[in-house]
Order: structure tokens, then C-alpha cells, then sequence
């Protein structure tokens, strides 16, 4: 197993995916293939509080993936940091704080990081990634 990840990984991993370009939403980046976001670090909402104190959330990354069952897959643990809020009801990412991002191994955010991208990728850049790294369509 690979080491405990950090958010150090996540920007790496956006940042070494060919083709981004990272937007802005203040100080918090928003990385983007093809003008669209796959991984984004946001501002404080009032959708994800925590449950004891009622403080909203300052460290929330929203993580794309690829579909809906890859988004039960990774809330539906309770144990896990990855989360969702009525908010994101339908659409096709999840999210995880900043400071639970060391309960995964560094290999699965680098996988969810690339996945990320592939959803959000144009087909050709997203066929063409998956070639030159062997991993097939």
C-alpha cells in the first residue's frame, strides 16, 4: 500500500493531467479540462456543516466522477471521507475535506484525481491519455 494521501497529491495529480488549466474562485483553485472543472477546492456553504458545532465546512474539495454508481461507491461507507449533500443530489461528483484526505492512500486519490479527468476529458483526450498509458478504453 502506498502511503496516507495529502492535499499536496490531489493538486499534483490535477496539475500533471495534460490540457488543465486552473481557474480561480478567490484564493481556491478550480482545475479544468476543456473549460470543464473536474477537481475544485471551495468556498465555505451552508451545505456542508459540521454536525456538532453548525460551522460550515472551509476545507471541501468536490471531486467529478464518472457516474452514479462510482459516487455511491465511495459515500455509501461510512468510514470513509468521501461524502455528498442533498446539494449534489444527482450530479456526478463527491466530496472530502481537506484535513480526512490522509485516510486514503495517496494511489487511490491519484486514481480518483485521473478518473476525475477522464469523466470530465473530451473522448479524444481522454482515449489518448488512456493509450499512451496502457491502460486500454
Amino acid at each position: 500500500m502506498s502511503r496516507r494521501a495529502t492535499v499536496d497529491d490531489i493538486h499534483a495529480t490535477a496539475l500533471a493531467m495534460p490540457h488543465v488549466t486552473v481557474a480561480r474562485t478567490g484564493a481556491l483553485p478550480v482545475y479544468q479540462v476543456g473549460a470543464k472543472s473536474f477537481v475544485f477546492f471551495r468556498t465555505p456553504r451552508a451545505d456542508a456543516v459540521d454536525p456538532e458545532t453548525g460551522e460550515r465546512y472551509d476545507d471541501v474539495i468536490v471531486i467529478w466522477v464518472a457516474s452514479e454508481g462510482d459516487k455511491l461507491a465511495l459515500v455509501q461507507d461510512e468510514a470513509s471521507p468521501f461524502f455528498s449533500t442533498p446539494h449534489f443530489d444527482g450530479h456526478p461528483s463527491v466530496l472530502v475535506r481537506a484535513s480526512r484526505v490522509g485516510e486514503v492512500s495517496r494511489d487511490e486519490v491519484v486514481e480518483l484525481v485521473q478518473d476525475a479527468w477522464l469523466a470530465q476529458a473530451s473522448r479524444r483526450r481522454a482515449e489518448t491519455w488512456l493509450r499512451e498509458h496502457h491502460l486500454g478504453t
